[in-house]
C-alpha cells in the first residue's frame, strides 16, 4: 500500500470513529453488545475472542470461541493499551504509523505490551469522550477491524465507510 492510501485509509477510519458513538455505555450496556457480538460469532462460524474494557482495564464482557487460546488473549491485551493510549482504533493507529514513520519504539513504548494492527476500537460517546475499548483476535487484522466496525455500525443503526477495500487482493 503505497503512503497516498494509507492516508485515505486514515481518512476512512476517522471517519467511522466520528459516525461510531454511543449515546450512553454502561455496564450493562457492554453486556448487551457482548451477547450481540457473540451471536454474530456462531451465526458467521467464526472463531475470535472478543473483549470490552473499561479505560481502566476493568474487563466488562469477555468470550472466546473453542479454537481460539490465551495468544488471543495477548493480542487483545495489546490491542487494548494501544487504542487506550492512542485514542483512536488500532488499524487507525496502523495507518497513522506508516504516514508519520513512527514506529512503537519512537513513542517510548514497548512491542510487547502495544501493536499497530487492526482489531481494537474505542468506545466513545457522543460527546467524543471514550468510555471503553472493544477488541476482538483471531482472524487477519483488518478483518478484525472489519468485524467490529461491521457490527458496531449493526448496532448503532449507522451506516459507515468501509475498509475492505483497501486490503483487496
Amino acid at each position: 500500500m503505497e503512503k497516498e492510501m494509507y492516508g485515505r485509509l486514515n481518512e476512512v477510519l476517522c471517519e467511522q470513529e466520528k459516525r461510531l458513538r454511543f449515546e450512553h455505555f454502561s455496564n450493562r450496556d457492554a453486556w448487551e453488545l457482548g451477547a450481540f457480538l457473540v451471536k454474530k460469532v456462531y451465526e458467521s462460524g467464526l472463531n475470535l475472542a472478543i473483549a470490552i474494557r473499561k479505560l481502566n482495564g476493568n474487563i466488562l464482557f469477555q468470550h472466546t470461541t473453542e479454537n481460539t487460546n490465551l495468544n488471543n488473549q495477548n493480542w487483545m491485551d495489546r490491542k487494548f493499551r494501544t487504542v487506550a493510549l492512542m485514542e483512536c482504533s488500532s488499524l487507525r493507529a496502523w495507518a497513522v504509523s506508516f504516514l508519520s514513520g513512527e514506529q512503537i519504539p519512537t513513542h517510548g513504548l514497548s512491542e510487547r505490551e502495544y501493536v499497530f494492527c487492526g482489531g481494537g476500537h474505542p468506545i466513545c460517546l457522543k460527546t467524543g469522550e471514550i468510555v471503553a475499548v472493544l477488541t476482538v483476535s483471531n482472524l487477519p487484522h483488518y478483518l478484525d477491524h472489519s468485524f467490529i466496525v461491521n457490527s458496531l455500525s449493526e448496532w448503532l443503526h449507522i451506516d459507515v465507510p468501509k475498509t475492505d477495500h483497501f486490503f483487496a487482493e
